[in-house]
């Protein structure tokens, strides 16, 4: 059975090989910038959830890389078009794609990513490739929804948080689902399995995703790979900023909602004026809690898959890694 780390290593090698070929290709200016995003690397969480899902059930670990590739590839196209949209100068440590070459770039190059995904979805050897390629559709367009809403939200002083919890469901945890049910349909899992994998993926998502806006705010710069408070000076409508306008006093909600319309704030002023606000509210224990219930049904959807536990073991090794992460 595969380790978690040397899913990584499988993942990463096969990239490598696929992009050596993309390296020949022309023109360059098309190719250069997906180069550029998937040698950066990245944490692999999705490509690796699909090959140790699919290895629960089967050995044949050939059948489960173009799917996985096609997941890790959709996710780094997501990623070009938002780091645009929120115009973003770091991803990973390194200047994002529309700042190391230029917008245009981004954008097509992204879009090249978005079609080079569904062929190598198209070359996975299953018996229900339909199954698989709606299973995609569905994500893909749940994907673009969740980046919809979270534009909206930039213009709306009414959001609330299960408004905000929806948006990054879509947004961030459709994904990892669908990365095991695409480990479980390949694999021809049994389908309540392959559910309760999507449930464990959508809690884990859900909790992954709070986590990251904990560690936007109170993380540490040098190993969070970007700028801390970058939601703080984006003004964006996180599960800790709902809570604190929801929780303030009127003297605090005066004091938030001045640094939020105030148009060109001193950044590191801002951050520390809105992080002690968070602090004085309690919502950073707040989001702990919230992340610690969807973590707990994440596990109650994987215990109720019917393997034993050491073939689940991988899984519940990434949930754990992914609650104690500081990047």
């Amino acid at each position: 059975m595969l380790t978690f780390k040397s899913a990584i290593e499988r993942i990463n090698q096969k990239i490598e090989e696929e992009l050596k070929e993309v390296q020949t290709k022309e023109p360059a200016g098309l190719y250069s910038p997906i180069i550029y995003t998937l040698q950066r690397g990245g944490k692999r969480i999705r490509p690796v959830l699909a090959l140790l899902t699919y290895n629960m059930y089967r050995e044949d670990l050939e059948k489960v890389y173009p799917a996985a590739l096609a997941i890790e590839i959709f996710h780094n196209f997501t990623l070009l078009h938002d780091d645009i949209m929120d115009d973003a100068d770091i991803r990973r440590g390194e200047p994002t794609v529309h700042k190391r070459f230029n917008e245009n770039a981004a954008i097509l190059s992204g879009d090249a990513m978005s079609i080079l995904a569904y062929q190598y979805l198209g070359n996975t050897p299953t018996n229900n490739l339909q199954g698989l390629l709606q299973l995609f559709n569905q994500t893909a367009m749940e994907i673009c929804e969740g980046q919809q809403y979270d534009m909206e939200f930039e213009d709306r002083s009414d959001v609330t948080v299960e408004e905000y919890l929806t948006m990054i469901k879509l947004k961030t945890a459709v994904l990892l689902a669908c990365s095991m049910k695409a480990g479980a349909m390949v694999a021809e899992a049994p389908a309540e399995d392959a559910q309760h994998l999507y449930d464990f993926g959508i809690n884990l998502g859900l909790a992954f995703q709070l986590q990251d806006d904990l560690l936007d705010v109170y993380g540490d710069a040098s190993v969070f790979g970007k700028k801390i408070g970058g939601d703080i000076i984006a003004n964006k409508k996180t599960f800790l900023l709902l809570n604190a306008l929801c929780l303030a006093n009127s003297t605090q909600k005066e004091e938030l909602e001045r640094w939020i319309n105030q148009p060109a704030p001193n950044r590191e002023e801002k951050v520390t004026a809105v992080t002690q606000l968070y602090n004085e509210l309690g919502v950073k224990e707040l989001s702990q809690e919230k992340m610690e219930d969807y973590y707990e049904k994440a596990i109650n959807h994987l215990n109720q898959v019917k393997l034993n536990d050491q073939l689940k073991s991988n899984l519940l090794l990434i949930a754990q890694k992914m609650m104690n992460r500081d990047s």
